[in-house]
């Protein structure tokens, strides 16, 4: 397991909020999937945006058995000051988790009333592909027992839809980009930098199309 942090901060970020004096609180999100599903990518466009709209921006990365479908998680908290880049168990507003299992393996970092965002796809992790352990059954449903304010998303089958599977960490960022703080021209601008320049019109259909999934 390996862990990687990045401490970043904007030159000119505001100090506070929308009102004089009043400083903008600290934002925690928590994102969960596996290897090869794009957490990390996803993550690093977050805190492009988050920069570009003037945040301070703290993020860590914690990467499994990525290689053999291992858990990757990524911790990313933005605000006006922001002095450590992990969130704790508990205080998450929001976990964008890229598959089912995952998601039930984190909800528990969710403070009370926070969101839980997740792609509705199942992967076997390696005990359950080795033959070592079973996925658990209906975890649909189990998810729901266990949160009550949760949002789940086809988000590989959007991505099909967008042009590229390979999309559906986008089709992700646009599902839950309406809880977030952020301008839409901020997103566009940033995926439109992020991206490989063939894939651009891709990328933000799957966006789009995310976003109009939750909105549903």
């Amino acid at each position: 397991m390996s862990t990687t942090q990045t401490d970043m901060q904007v030159a000119g970020a505001h100090s506070s909020g929308d009102e004089p004096g009043l400083e903008r609180a600290t934002f925690n999100m928590l994102l969960s999937g596996v290897g090869g599903q794009g957490v990390v990518l996803a993550s690093y466009v977050l805190s492009q945006v988050a920069m570009a709209e003037g945040y301070d921006v703290k993020q860590s990365e914690v990467h499994g058995m990525s290689q053999r479908g291992g858990s990757v998680t990524s911790h990313f908290r933005f605000g006006d000051h922001v002095w450590a880049p992990l969130v704790t168990p508990g205080t998450a507003d929001i976990l964008l988790a890229f598959e089912a299992l995952e998601a039930l393996r984190y909800v528990h970092w969710l403070r009370p009333s926070g969101l839980l965002v997740y792609n509705a796809m199942q992967i076997n992790p390696s005990p359950v592909a080795a033959g070592l352990a079973t996925y658990p059954p209906e975890i649909d449903a189990q998810i729901q027992r266990a949160w009550s304010n949760v949002h789940s998303i086809d988000a590989n089958g959007l991505a099909q839809r967008a042009g590229t599977i390979k999309a559906a960490n986008v089709v992700m960022l646009g599902a839950v980009s309406d809880a977030l703080p952020f301008q839409s021209e901020t997103w566009e601008a940033v995926i439109r930098r992020v991206v490989p320049p063939k894939t651009v019109d891709v990328n933000l259909e799957a966006f789009r199309l995310g976003k109009e999934a939750a909105e549903k």
